[in-house]
């Protein structure tokens, strides 16, 4: 008798059937959660620097060229046009002041001197006939008043003599009426002469000092008219060393035009030019370092120059105590200008890196230096050795500090040997 056998709801090749897709789509599931879904390159790590991010004494400071200045300087300028005629001393020699150093040459302005010259003496004759015709005219009026007091003193006299020989009937009416009329005429004449001398004296007043005034600046132009031929010769300003003279015999020169320069030799100064980025943070006083042989010299700025041309403005730096022997006008020197003080801080060492990153991250390398990830990180300050980590790692931590302009934007770096 046949037996009903009952059909299994698994058999083997069902479970194949079901498990391997079901396996397979469990795989992917897992593979989507917590899987590696970064971008990968390989790479060499012969090319590519890794270095160790590290805890140590932390200075700020940029790299500037200086150069060596004597600590004043004199331009000569040329305070009058022409050309050159004589020069006295060459480039490079010590000069007093006030010795002569050139000479210009210029006929149109030496004709034009000699006629200022002959009109200011002309205007100044004036003035002093002018002043003359003042004092004579001065000189009349006092002459009518003591002409005019003598009169009345005589005819005061006469008066008096003929009231009385009138009163006696010795003389006739119209002689003591002539009298009286002549000294009454004179007694008036005073009133008038008096008042016309003090309006006289009050209106010379004011005309000699304008004329004393007028000649005084009359004076004082001519004065500077034979300045400006003095002008033409073309001294020292003060005592030093002529470091240079650009003239040669028949040039011509335009006023104001530079010729020269003097420097003083006492004492010398660096003058140092700073990227503009830098302008709100240097300020006097600020200190920096360079090397000369084997020792190392400090200096303090002393001047900032506010102006900015081409990116840069400039600064003046005293040396910290004497100028060193043997230094020479124009030498250059490399300075290291200190930003901030000495601190401990987390750094990591410069690197063609920061030129793509701009410093915002870095590949970080694991533990097992089998690969490096991209991981975001925030820097701080810096100088030319390293910059200040202030996030995103850690010291002992290792990152590739080489450019990374072949990686793109891949994430994950598999570092091979």
């Amino acid at each position: 008798m046949d037996r009903i056998i009952p059909k299994k709801r698994w058999t083997l090749k069902r479970v194949v059937t079901i498990g391997v897709p079901s396996a397979f789509v469990l795989l992917l599931v897992l593979y989507s959660v917590f899987g590696d879904h970064l971008s990968k390159l390989n790479v060499e790590t012969e090319r590519i620097t890794v270095s160790t991010v590290t805890k140590a004494p932390f200075q700020e400071y940029i790299p500037v060229t200086g150069t060596i200045q004597p600590l004043q300087t004199f331009f000569l300028d040329a305070a009058e046009g022409g050309r050159i005629d004589s020069i006295f001393v060459q480039a490079g020699s010590v000069v007093a002041k006030g010795d002569r150093i050139l000479k210009l040459a210029n006929t149109n302005m030496q004709l034009d001197v000699l006629y200022r010259e002959a009109l200011m003496f002309e205007q100044i004759n004036n003035a002093r006939n002018t002043r003359l015709a003042i004092e004579q005219n001065s000189l009349t009026l006092r002459g009518q008043l003591a002409d005019v007091y003598y009169q009345i003193i005589r005819l005061q006299r006469l008066f008096e003599r003929d009231t009385l020989m009138y009163r006696k009937q010795l003389i006739s009416r119209q002689e003591f009426e002539q009298v009286r009329d002549e000294y009454e005429y004179w007694q008036a004449k005073k009133v008038i002469t008096i008042e016309n001398f003090k309006q006289d004296s009050l209106l010379r007043r004011v005309q000699l000092e304008q004329l004393d005034g007028s000649i005084k600046r009359m004076q004082s132009n001519l004065d500077m008219v034979m300045r400006s031929l003095e002008d033409l010769v073309v001294r020292a300003p003060i005592s030093g060393q002529l470091t240079s003279l650009g003239a040669e015999i028949g040039q011509s020169k335009s006023p104001g035009q530079r010729l020269g320069q003097i420097d003083v030799l006492d004492g010398f100064k660096v003058r140092a030019a700073i990227d503009e980025f830098y302008i709100s943070r240097i300020n006097s006083g600020q200190t920096g370092t360079f090397d000369l042989g084997a020792a190392s010299l400090g200096l303090a700025v002393e001047k900032v120059y506010p102006e900015v041309r081409d990116g840069k403005f400039e600064v003046d730096m005293l040396f910290d105590g004497a100028p060193p022997q043997g230094i020479r006008r124009g030498q250059t020197l490399q300075i290291r200008l200190r930003l901030g003080d000495l601190a401990d801080a987390v750094i990591v060492p410069r690197g063609a890196f920061y030129e793509k990153t701009g410093g915002q991250w870095v590949y970080v390398v694991d533990k097992a230096g089998a690969f490096a990830v991209k991981r975001k990180i925030r820097l701080g300050r810096q100088n030319p050795q390293a910059f200040e980590v202030l996030e995103g790692i850690e010291p002992g931590e290792q990152v590739i500090t080489s450019g990374y302009d072949n990686f793109g934007d891949i994430e994950k770096l598999v570092l091979k040997k």
